[in-house]
């Protein structure tokens, strides 16, 4: 599944590898997705599963 995740997040946020800007995949009731790390609040009821950052 973790494996999944990060391929969304390469696949969805392209820009951000060109940007060299991380991104935080998550998990929600069974869910992951993915925001850029800048656009999480931390008052956010999400449950951290993996920083993806492009320079790694």
């Amino acid at each position: 599944m973790l494996a999944g995740a990060i391929e969304i997040a390469k696949t969805h946020f392209p820009a951000l590898s060109d940007l060299m800007a991380p991104a935080t995949i998550f998990s929600v009731d069974r869910e992951y997705g993915v925001l850029p790390s800048d656009e999480i609040d931390v008052d956010d009821d999400l449950e951290i599963v993996h920083e993806y950052t492009p320079w790694h």
